[in-house]
């Protein structure tokens, strides 16, 4: 076309892609479809990506707790058929006999791991901490022997609570032997949570009975003095207040035993693998509690008698692995402080057992004195600073 010549218009024309707004057969078509294209496309693709590293994020962020919350549920499992087998059937089995079967399981899934990985030192670890290994073995095989004896007679929730004195202790053992920082605020935490102990324990010095403190809702008598049952899937078992009583002061001296054999743990450091440390712990517990129950002439190893019988003795072994695994890979994914105020959640994990199982509810000074023992427990665990390098808690001694 000539340089200055005028382009006249061409004629419109009548099919369908002579306008972008009419549609295949003629008809004017929306606005949004005429927006519609690649872009929003590319858009819809972005927002289903950002769905999913949101998603990506969450599970990556939060599994560490999730795996130690399902650690706290086999806990809790592992406590409950602990407690059945001890009082639930005609045939009681021993608190030494249930630390066999789960440190017996626990010793050969450890030594096995040990190998196949060949762990440095494997299975007697460095000369130079041979001695503290057996002291942390022994320490952890005492306090375990103390938690599992006061299920016999103690609410689970009452055993667990109790539990939760250890990082107090730990703080005051590793500050006598160790020589590490032991503050005002520790002391008062520890004060505070002993006092607790009381309120769980209440000694009838402090807390004397009504004369009808004993006596249920329905009319029966309670089996423990301010306990109210109702419900259940069985009968509680019957305890005297002295029976009571000795299983609070075994509780507190596993407690003590337990936190002996954590500042042992501090004292090794990286010196000896973490599993070489598991190790002695389960396997002197194995042959510790065999040798007893040998020796003992009122003591014997129970045959189960029941299909029910063998189900709970064998899960006792799989529950207290699944508890060493789950625990580990947890901690392994989170931070030690998020991490170590969920094990809390074993409490309520606790007292919803006990109110299905066997029907009990705690009395109120229960909850006060547990109140007490967890809030003295976190506020010890806050006063620490946050190690630069994450710590592997691969023992639970400590847990009934």
């Amino acid at each position: 076309m000539p340089y200055g010549t005028i382009k006249t218009p061409a004629k419109a024309s009548n099919t369908p892609e002579a306008s972008p707004l009419l549609t295949a057969n003629g008809s004017p078509a929306s606005t949004d479809d005429a927006l519609s294209g690649p872009e929003t496309s590319q858009q819809e693709s972005q927002n289903d990506n950002s769905l999913w590293v949101t998603l990506k994020g969450i599970y990556s962020n939060n599994i560490g707790l999730f795996l130690v919350f399902l650690a706290q549920m086999f806990g809790s499992i592992m406590t409950m058929t602990t407690r059945l087998l001890e009082t639930g059937f005609e045939t009681k089995y021993h608190a030494l006999q249930v630390i066999f079967v789960r440190m017996l399981a626990t010793a050969i899934a450890g030594s096995l791991g040990m190998w196949y990985k060949k762990v440095p030192g494997f299975p007697f670890g460095p000369r130079e901490v041979r001695g503290l290994l057996l002291l942390r073995g022994f320490a952890g095989t005492a306090g375990l022997i103390g938690l599992y004896y006061s299920l016999s007679y103690l609410a689970i929730s009452d055993a667990t609570v109790i539990t939760f004195l250890v990082p107090t202790m730990t703080a005051f053992i590793s500050w006598v032997a160790l020589h590490e920082p032991f503050t005002v605020k520790e002391a008062t935490a520890g004060f505070i949570a002993f006092t607790g102990v009381l309120f769980v324990a209440r000694p009838a010095f402090l807390f004397p009975e009504g004369p009808n403190a004993s006596t249920l809702s329905t009319g029966v008598e309670s089996i423990v003095p301010g306990v109210a049952v109702q419900g259940g899937i069985l009968p509680p078992p019957e305890v005297t207040p002295t029976e009571r009583a000795i299983a609070i002061m075994c509780s507190i001296f596993g407690s003590f035993a337990a936190a002996t054999a954590y500042s042992t743990i501090r004292a090794i450091g990286k010196r000896a693998h973490s599993l070489v440390s598991v190790n002695y712990f389960a396997t002197l517990a194995t042959v510790s509690s065999f040798l007893i129950i040998m020796i003992h002439p009122d003591l014997q190893f129970e045959i189960p008698k029941s299909t029910i019988e063998w189900v709970l003795l064998l899960s006792i072994g799989v529950s207290g692995f699944l508890l060493q695994v789950l625990l580990t890979e947890g901690l392994q994914r989170e931070k030690a402080g998020r991490a170590t105020n969920l094990i809390y959640v074993q409490m309520v994990f606790a007292l919803i057992i006990e109110r299905v199982v066997w029907g009990t509810t705690p009395p109120v000074t229960s909850f006060v004195g547990s109140a007490l023992i967890i809030g003295a427990a976190i506020w010890v665990t806050l006063q620490k600073k946050a190690p630069a390098e994450q710590t592997r808690l691969l023992d639970e001694e400590r847990r009934p």
